[in-house]
């Protein structure tokens, strides 16, 4: 079940009406509900996946019980590590199983040994990235006690399952969003509101944008060999555009419609397009997953770092670029995306600027200071080159991609099939840009537009982002990071 659906359109409002007039007065019971919606969401894929995602929860479930009950600090790391091995393995047998076997494979090869393990027909189950690196985390601090394990079973399978946030983050962590199911909610029609607004805006983010440039990143990318150099840059700026709408429109349907319920999400976007430097843009993309490698990854590999040599944290930028690189996918594409990016963000960090751009861009301004601008249109432009490695589908036509735009036609003119529809698809790309510019010191682009005009003209412009959905919005495309 995917949120811009008609499938999602029948079952939220079913859920919501169970929740607030069925189970209102009673915690357990919402909590209860939350699980089965969730589980139904889920299983509506495949009710398959439905037994990994249980199993992960029991596992980690009894993990913290034990660790609550253990003082033993060897057989408390016993513990901790059997939630590493499940999770983490769960994770690399799905996801991971035939790249290193046809690398295995390969290997051997290389030096004149013909080993042939044959590889499965594995399907990979939808999410297992995002609700694994969850559940993970929480065994984690629970190891570390900076937080105490729940008893409460229905209410720890509700923070795993959790639909809204389940397929493609935001990946919370337990602190924040466990305790949030032992509180009991209310409904808040101004916390409704506002959730209804961000989905709105999720909405328009996916189907209009994404949607409509996915056609054209498709088209150019799937058949890089006969478009010109200047084609090629518009496919990836086309592909840019699309992987933003479509991953920070899938968290702002998932915060929205958590709020619709009376919970409060991780944000997981921050406008990262309107970054300075690599280090501002990391911190404002996809902000749970680089906070997860933060906390667990960089910090504990840089207290081993005790002379705080630079080249130890040089190593160790690389070392999270490349998993986070391999997170989001078994092929060498993303590792070599993660060296890039890892390449792009050391210069910040031996400069020691790493925590320099923190405010907004142009706070109090309309328009940015010429070096903003350059430093902005450097960043994004050197995020749309790595962005190539990202969506080729081998290193290979990564290469050949680059090299064919790096020619004499990197001047000519654009020439590809619908470029009147394409035209359009800028057009309202430039304007959703614009909107985002002006909400940039919002949680989301829409969140205070209109918030002093009166009722009939902000519920107007709402009418009009909604017309623009169903007039402009795109063949129908999955979330690109449903795949991760």
């Amino acid at each position: 079940m995917i949120f811009n659906s008609i499938d999602f359109a029948l079952f939220l409002p079913i859920v919501f009406v169970l929740y607030w007039f069925l189970a209102n007065k009673n915690l357990k019971l919402q909590n209860l509900l939350v699980v089965i919606s969730s589980y139904v969401f889920y299983g509506w894929w495949d009710w398959k996946f439905l037994i990994l995602i249980l199993f992960s929860t029991i596992v980690d479930y009894f993990v913290g019980i034990e660790l609550l009950k253990q003082e033993n600090l060897r057989k408390r790391k016993y513990l901790l590590l059997v939630s590493v091995i499940v999770n983490l393995g769960l994770l690399g047998f799905f996801k991971y199983y035939n790249f290193f076997l046809e690398n295995f494979n390969a290997a051997f090869s290389f030096f004149g040994a013909e080993i042939k393990v044959s590889s499965l027909n594995i399907i990979l189950p939808v999410g297992i990235s995002f609700y694994t690196f969850q559940t993970l985390s929480y065994s984690i601090d629970v190891y570390k006690k900076k937080l105490k394990p729940t008893k409460d079973f229905i209410a720890f399978s509700a923070f795993v399952s959790f639909f809204p946030q389940l397929v493609a983050g935001p990946i919370e962590r337990a602190k924040d969003l466990l305790p949030q199911f032992y509180t009991k909610r209310t409904f808040d029609y101004s916390k409704a509101v506002d959730g209804m607004r961000q989905i709105l805006w999720g909405l328009f983010k996916k189907m209009v944008i994404a949607d409509n440039c996915a056609m054209f990143a498709n088209q150019i990318f799937n058949n890089s060999d006969d478009f010109t150099g200047s084609t090629l840059v518009l496919g990836a700026l086309f592909f840019t555009f699309q992987i933003y709408g479509d991953f920070s429109g899938y968290s702002d349907i998932a915060i929205g419609t958590s709020r619709l319920f009376g919970f409060n999400l991780t944000q997981n976007f921050a406008f990262p397009y309107f970054s300075r430097d690599f280090a501002e843009f990391w911190r404002k993309w996809h902000i749970s997953l680089t906070k997860w490698f933060r906390d667990y990854l960089f910090i504990p590999m840089a207290r081993l770092n005790k002379n705080k040599k630079k080249s130890w944290k040089i190593i160790i930028v690389f070392i999270q670029f490349i998993i986070i690189g391999l997170w989001h996918g078994a092929n060498w594409t993303y590792v070599v995306w993660g060296i890039v990016n890892a390449m792009l963000f050391i210069p910040t960090l031996l400069k020691k600027g790493k925590q320099k751009n923190i405010g907004t861009i142009a706070k109090g301004r309309i328009i940015p200071s010429p070096k903003e601008f350059f430093n902005l249109f450097s960043t994004f432009s050197l995020f749309v080159f790595s962005i190539i490695f990202f969506r080729a589908e081998s290193l290979k036509h990564a290469i050949s991609y680059l090299s064919n735009i790096f020619s004499l036609s990197l001047f000519s003119v654009p020439n590809f099939t619908g470029k009147k529809t394409a035209l359009i698809t800028l057009f309202l790309t430039l304007l959703f840009f614009l909107i985002e510019w002006f909400g940039r010191n919002d949680k989301y682009g829409i969140e205070k537009l209109g918030y002093n005009w009166k009722a009939p003209v902000r519920l107007t412009v709402y009418y009009i982002i909604i017309f623009i959905i169903f007039i402009f919005k795109g063949k129908t495309q999955e979330f690109i990071y449903f795949q991760f």
